[in-house]
């Protein structure tokens, strides 16, 4: 947010802040949700080049929604499932590694 509309807000009485702020997230809680936005993206670009969410979710034995719901970054999907899923794709544990390790590097 460029800082003239910050400061038009603000004059508003309007707050102006993070969703980390917002929510009251502890840094721990903050780099979890990194995490599995990282994960989500990643998983959702191997898959696209590979198969379909259907195809996906037969070799999961899970659903088509519930892929989609993963690669979304629904906060019901767990970081099990997310792992799972990029490991059917045909990441290694190091790539997986990788996309952990960019969080917070850009």
């Amino acid at each position: 947010m460029n800082q003239a509309k910050r400061e038009r807000l603000q004059a508003q009485g309007w707050k102006v802040g993070t969703v980390t702020d917002f929510m009251e997230l502890t840094p721990e809680e903050e780099a979890l949700i990194e995490i599995k936005l990282a994960l989500s993206k990643s998983l959702r670009e191997r898959r696209a080049k590979q198969m379909t969410q259907a195809e996906l979710a037969e070799r999961l034995k899970s659903s088509q929604p519930r892929i989609a719901k993963a690669e979304g970054g629904d906060h019901s999907v767990s970081i099990e499932l997310l792992m799972r899923a990029m490991l059917a794709t045909g990441a290694t544990p190091k790539e997986i590694g990788k996309v952990i390790a960019n969080v917070g590097a850009s």
